[in-house]
């Protein structure tokens, strides 16, 4: 399941100019001579994301050295939505973005990839917000924000469907990997001829202590 930036077409070009003006202040006019920018895993893993960066339209970024295992911060556009860059895991500093005009379109490509692990709105609408988290069906949020939710140990961290099963952190950690053993302890004395065959004229009460 990929990772994608969906930006109203109104707002794209900008919002794609103030991503690049962040990517210098973070990181230098140079990443891969800059402090703290992270390098690619394995050469394996490099190849494979330098064969996303012909899958669209670059943007922003693009630069990579194979000796470094160095990949710019890069933004992609233009990304068709079956391109293999849409339809798998990134694991790396490709970020397409794609645009949408209505809340159907963005909900059809966000369902092409059902059940993301997170899901990230920013609106300063309270409406609009309410609306996007009841309709999307993902495992862990913000609003305004990205990623933060991970901090949180009050959060239960978790997909949904194809993102993953069950929760975790802090207690949550515990329960989901504690196992629950079920015993109902009766008492010797206690053995009610209800329970038995024959069950004629008895269903009602037995219905009744069951539910």
């Amino acid at each position: 399941m990929s990772r994608l930036l969906l930006a109203h077409a109104d707002v794209k070009d900008t919002l794609i100019d103030l991503i690049r003006g962040n990517i210098v202040k973070f990181y230098g006019d140079h990443p891969a001579d800059g402090y703290g920018y992270g390098r690619i895993v394995n050469e394996k893993r490099f190849d494979k994301l330098v064969s996303y960066l012909s899958q669209g339209k670059v943007v922003a970024g693009g630069e990579y050295d194979r000796s470094k295992l160095f990949i710019a911060p890069t933004i992609l556009e233009d990304v068709a939505l079956d391109a293999p860059v849409m339809q798998e895991e990134i694991f790396g500093p490709i970020l397409p973005v794609l645009s949408f005009r209505t809340d159907a379109e963005a909900i059809n490509i966000i369902n092409r990839n059902p059940n993301p692990l997170s899901f990230y709105v920013f609106t300063g609408s309270s409406k609009k917000e309410e609306e996007w988290l009841e309709r999307i069906q993902f495992g862990t949020g913000c609003v305004n924000n990205a990623a933060w939710q991970f901090t949180n140990h009050y959060l239960p961290f978790g997909g949904v469907g194809q993102s993953g099963i069950g929760g975790y952190h802090g207690k949550h950690s515990f329960d989901l990997f504690t196992h629950k053993k079920a015993v109902m302890k009766t008492p010797t004395w206690f053995d009610p001829a209800v329970k038995y065959p024959p069950l004629k004229g008895k269903l009602k009460l037995l219905k009744w202590l069951v539910r």
